[in-house]
Formats: structure tokens, C-alpha cells, sequence
């Protein structure tokens, strides 16, 4: 077991995998890390030396990842509401926000589209 970034993470695990277990990485970032770092993209973690993993653990100190993330989209989604937005009433009443169909979309877009909220903004307006 690898302790990397406060998460527990198998020895079998390969690198680009275990990468993307953090919130805020994707394949792409992944990739990009561990071509900064040179490790191959098939290479385990329990292959790595321990000078590698302090460099990986450094390269993941200097992202926003985890969360610093959430607390981010979070106050973006909140500072959209403030203002009144477009789109921040659409994310308040769990609506679909990007141009979706509400015909047939809006089930999901509700189950998406839930931040703090305790209950939908539909169900408190028949009240």
C-alpha cells in the first residue's frame, strides 16, 4: 500500500490509475504527470522508487485537486446564485443549465445538478 496525497492506494495499481483516482485528474493531466516525471505509463506503484513517489506527491501538492476543488465549484455555483444568473437559477432549481432538453432530460438533470441543497426548489415552490 502507497500513501499518496492523504489516500491509501494499492501497490498494484498502475501510476495513470492511480492518478485518476483523484478528484480533479483525468486522463490528460495524468498523462502529462507521469511524462514530466518520466515513468512509463504501464509502470506500478509498487515499482517506483521512493524518489519518484516524493515527485509524484510534489507534482500533486502544486494542483488544485480534492477538496480545494469542491470547495471551488462550489463557490463559483454559489457566486453565480448571487448574482442572479441565468445559470445560477438554473442550478438552484436542479434544472438542466448547458441548453439541454427539459422534455425528457430533467429527471437527471435534478440528480446532477444537486449542491447543498436539502430539498429541490420545485417541491419548496408548491408549498
Amino acid at each position: 500500500m502507497v500513501f499518496l496525497h492523504s489516500m491509501v492506494i494499492p501497490d498494484a495499481a498502475l501510476v495513470m490509475n492511480a492518478l485518476q483516482r483523484f478528484y480533479g485528474i483525468g486522463p490528460n493531466v495524468a498523462a502529462r504527470i507521469c511524462a514530466r516525471l518520466t515513468i512509463h505509463r504501464t509502470a506500478r506503484l509498487g515499482e517506483l522508487s521512493q524518489k519518484q513517489l516524493t515527485s509524484v506527491q510534489q507534482e500533486l501538492s502544486k494542483l488544485t485537486i480534492e477538496n480545494d476543488l469542491h470547495k471551488s465549484v462550489v463557490q463559483n455555483i454559489q457566486r453565480l446564485k448571487d448574482m442572479g444568473n441565468y445559470r445560477g437559477k438554473r442550478h438552484a432549481m436542479g434544472l438542466p443549465v448547458r441548453g439541454q432538453q427539459t422534455q425528457t432530460q430533467v429527471k437527471t438533470a435534478e440528480r446532477l445538478n444537486r449542491v447543498e441543497r436539502g430539498r429541490s426548489m420545485r417541491y419548496q415552490k408548491q408549498i
